[in-house]
């Protein structure tokens, strides 16, 4: 179907006098003044992940953090395999990293919702024009994919946030996030892009004005551009936000001219989180949505979007948080949760292993990686294409590895000052063995103690493996182990035991230090480690109850690794 843009550009000039200040229907999650609320008018708090990379790429999500937007990616991918290789690998990407099974996964670990980062070309063909307004050609690749994760949603009774993600000629000066190529003209600089835009929200709108699943429509992703300023780059210190402001009452006329049902949502200047300029926003039915990364998880650094939430009478929600620890994640969502505020998390896999899911990287592909960051030769276009389709198919979900301790942080931890095992340890008569890396899952502090937790923008953990809190874990040849531990830091085992014995307990270890254990909170006993090489040391005679057991395992002098325990006759 072909419409010219200009009978949108007409519809947007629609007066705000159609709008109901109360608009929205029965039925629909909707903001009833401070407080997002369900169909039945209950408050809500969306608890969601957003799907990060299935149809807007970032090169730090496939190892490629040199080369930020997607279609710098496709065209060294292309330059290398060819363009229709290239395209049947995009194929099979969106065939595969996100599936039924990503959802029914995520409603058995507690999300209620899913945010869905769009890219315009997934729903608009680019036709090129010689002049005038572009055509609209709707691009079915898109909406078929939005049908299919609704009836997946829709069996699971979960709710979708759209979100355009990446705006047609790109809403900012941080070019990955939205797609942008600094050599066409951006959304801000283009009549014609803006007007696309518009097109799009309204034929979502059309089509989706009747469906409950959608929770809101975000209506334009993490802009940021100095409107005022131009070496205010991503505009932060911007304070009309004039363009912005203008483009958003445009496309709210437009969506409310053919639904009154759904919620929207805006996001601030600079990355969601300047809004100078912006409100009030003549349409109730609308949130506000900030983005929280590499911030302190304090009161203090959410104050300015609580006070717009009460001067402005309108619901929060902290549309994107994450790529962090798992402390700061169970913190950042304790402190969102206990002030109101839903979440959407971001994003559900990569490569990489602070999400609750992994994207495992092929030789193939990590060779094509090393080629592209820079760092290796140019491999063979027949094994680039082997390794990107293998990438493909390892990106869907029964191929992914998965993270417990990810999901542990954002809905228990979060709420709970008591440790969980990592995995389950059954000791018997017999005795057993608990590699050093099973520790618990939990808070730092309340799992265990690492002297440099992290936080907000300070790299705490050497190497990045395994599990993601802020203790060192190294990999080598002989496996994962807790590396270098410093004096004052500790680790905690939970395990079972099916009767009450008195084992030997004996701990791998390697450099030079001293560690303590305590099991039950009984007496502390010392254990010297003085090894180049991984020995086994014996620690002490321990009295293991039947039941549940707690060990502690605490470095309290030098640096010394650790590798595991074994408790034996």
């Amino acid at each position: 179907m072909k419409r010219c843009l200009l009978a949108f550009i007409a519809l947007s000039a629609v007066s705000l006098a159609v709008l109901s200040p109360e608009a929205h229907a029965e039925g629909f999650v909707h903001a009833d003044r401070q407080r997002i609320v369900d169909g039945n008018g209950k408050p809500l708090i969306l608890r969601g992940m957003g799907l990060g990379g299935w149809m807007v790429q970032e090169g730090y999500m496939l190892g490629l953090p040199n080369l930020g937007a997607e279609h710098v990616i496709r065209s060294r991918i292309s330059k290398i395999v060819g363009a229709r290789r290239a395209e049947q690998f995009y194929q099979s990407w969106r065939d595969n990293a996100v599936t039924k099974a990503d959802i029914d996964a995520m409603a058995g670990w507690g999300f209620n919702s899913v945010r869905l980062p769009m890219h315009w070309n997934l729903f608009i063909k680019d036709m090129p024009r010689k002049s005038g307004p572009s055509k609209i050609v709707w691009n079915e690749e898109g909406f078929r994919r939005v049908d299919a994760l609704i009836a997946w949603l829709k069996a699971n009774h979960m709710l979708l946030i759209l979100d355009l993600h990446a705006a047609p000629g790109g809403q900012g000066n941080d070019p990955a996030i939205s797609d942008r190529n600094p050599q066409k003209p951006s959304l801000w600089g283009s009549g014609d892009n803006q007007a696309k835009m518009i097109a799009l929200w309204t034929e979502i709108a059309r089509r989706y004005k009747d469906e409950p699943t959608i929770a809101g429509y975000d209506l334009l992703n993490e802009p940021n551009w100095g409107f005022q300023d131009k070496t205010d780059t991503h505009g932060c210190r911007e304070t009309g936000n004039k363009p912005l402001r203008d483009l958003y009452e445009r496309t709210i006329r437009a969506i409310r001219a053919v639904d009154t049902n759904h919620m929207l949502i805006i996001e601030g200047n600079c990355w969601g989180n300047n809004y100078a300029g912006l409100l009030p926003i003549d349409d109730r039915n609308t949130a506000l949505s900030f983005h929280k990364y590499w911030t302190a998880t304090t009161q203090e650094t959410i104050e300015p979007f609580l006070k717009l939430r009460a001067q402005y009478d309108m619901p929060l929600w902290n549309g994107e948080t994450g790529e962090n620890s798992n402390d700061w994640y169970a913190r950042a969502i304790e402190l969102a949760e206990k002030n109101d505020i839903g979440w959407a998390m971001w994003p559900l896999k990569k490569i990489g292993i602070n999400n609750p899911l992994e994207i495992p990287a092929n030789s193939n592909y990590r060779s094509l990686a090393s080629y592209l960051r820079g760092e290796g030769k140019k491999p063979k276009a027949d094994a680039a294409f082997a390794g990107l389709m293998r990438l493909a198919a390892d990106s869907r979900f029964d191929k992914n590895v998965q993270h417990p301790d990810v999901i542990d942080a954002l809905f228990r931890a979060s709420h709970s000052d008591r440790p969980a095992p990592f995995r389950s340890h059954k000791i018997t008569r017999e005795g057993g063995t608990i590699e050093a890396v099973d520790y618990d899952m939990g808070r730092n502090g309340v799992a265990y103690h690492d002297i440099a937790p992290g936080g907000s923008r300070r790299k705490a953990k050497k190497g990045a493996a395994y599990r993601n809190d802020s203790v060192d874990i190294a990999l080598s040849i002989d496996g994962y182990s807790v590396s270098r531990m410093q004096p004052g830091e500790w680790l905690s085992y939970t395990f079972d035991s099916d009767g009450a014995y008195t084992l030997h307990l004996v701990i791998r270890a390697r450099g030079s230090g001293t560690l303590s254990l305590s099991l039950n909170d009984g007496p502390k006993k010392t254990v010297s480690v003085n090894a180049r090489g991984w020995s086994h040391m014996a620690a002490t005679v321990q009295q293991v109850r039947k039941g549940r057991n707690v060990l502690i395992v605490k470095s309290t002098a030098g640096a010394p690794d650790f590798s595991g325990l074994t408790f034996g006759e």
